[in-house]
């Protein structure tokens, strides 16, 4: 099987490393010429994870539709503010009837699209009981190493959902499918803006009580969103709900989880942001969450004030304050 990932970020390159361990045949698409000399001549990602060493069967490419022509699957896993442009770029040159998986989250900010209803846009009719969305508490760097891992197969087609699941799932990698592609969107995208929640207030100083106390309020918020929209309630208390949130809002190498934890340290959203590598996926969902909550009348006060932190500079302490003087109410609402 030979098999395209788009994007050689962290997560690209993992679920790439675990299709190659696997023995397909994977090429990562870049726009780094340097970083693909470096994983073809030394299966090393030297931007993303360059102490660790990629599976030889791992190749990489700057030419995007020589990472699409001819493949047996196409794992798409750019920033979600990329993805439009990438589709486009891309629709005409993908062979017919091949599985397309999604790994990307995230909210786009002018549309307020998932990124399956993104997909489902920019693609052909005839593709879209091929797609499926792969969602879950996966670090990166720990798929590389091979530590065991769970994530969510999500997608409308039961066929795609399972020859997905089979294609991925690995002696140190399991996969569950699911047909509730809404819950496995909102759950992947808007953990990131709970996780930073959480590093604010682990930035700040505070406890595990209080850690404790967002996420589980995060996860109510983030249900309450997911089920105004028809997703399974149950998703939230799975791989893609309730063990994502738990992963991104505890684990250090949550880069949204660092970004809040920065910030609750007192340094602001542009100093963090131009020393990062990567995307921290929950700044620009922050915006896009708050947006959509307001649109759809649905309550989310976590996302509204790390929304105020970020765009309006409202100070992480006040934020906490306003968040423990609510009105008190009934729990589960």
């Amino acid at each position: 099987m030979n098999i395209g990932v788009i994007g050689a970020g962290s997560f690209g390159t993992a679920l790439g490393s675990i299709l190659a361990d696997k023995g397909y045949n994977v090429v990562l698409w870049t726009r780094s010429g340097d970083q693909a000399k470096s994983i073809n001549d030394n299966h090393i990602n030297n931007k993303h994870m360059p102490e660790l060493v990629l599976p030889e069967k791992l190749k990489a490419s700057t030419e995007l539709l020589e990472v699409v022509r001819g493949k047996d699957m196409i794992v798409s896993a750019p920033p979600s503010h990329a993805l439009s442009g990438i589709l486009r770029e891309i629709k005409d040159h993908i062979p017919a009837k091949i599985p397309i998986v999604s790994a990307s989250k995230g909210i786009e900010n002018e549309s307020l699209r998932l990124v399956s209803e993104i997909f489902e846009s920019e693609l052909p009719g005839s593709f879209h009981s091929q797609l499926s969305y792969l969602s879950g508490p996966s670090f990166a760097k720990e798929m590389v190493r091979k530590v065991p891992t769970i994530v969510s197969i999500a997608s409308k087609n039961e066929a795609t959902a399972k020859k997905v699941q089979e294609i991925f799932s690995f002696k140190y990698f399991r996969t569950y499918w699911t047909p509730d592609v809404v819950g496995v969107e909102i759950g992947g995208a808007v953990k990131n803006v709970i996780a930073i929640a959480a590093g604010v207030s682990d930035g700040l100083g505070f406890g595990q009580n209080t850690r404790a106390a967002l996420i589980t309020r995060g996860l109510a918020e983030i249900s309450r969103l997911g089920m105004h929209m028809g997703a399974d309630p149950k998703t939230f208390l799975g791989p893609a709900g309730m063990g994502d949130l738990v992963l991104t809002c505890c684990g250090e190498a949550s880069r949204n989880r660092t970004v809040g934890f920065r910030l609750g340290k007192g340094e602001t959203l542009k100093e963090i942001l131009a020393s990062m590598n990567e995307v921290a996926e929950g700044v620009k969902t922050t915006l896009s969450t708050k947006n959509l909550a307001d649109k759809k009348g649905v309550e989310m006060p976590i996302t509204q004030e790390v929304f105020k932190m970020l765009y309006e500079d409202k100070d992480p302490k006040e934020v906490v304050k306003d968040l423990m003087g609510r009105d008190l109410k009934r729990e589960g609402v």
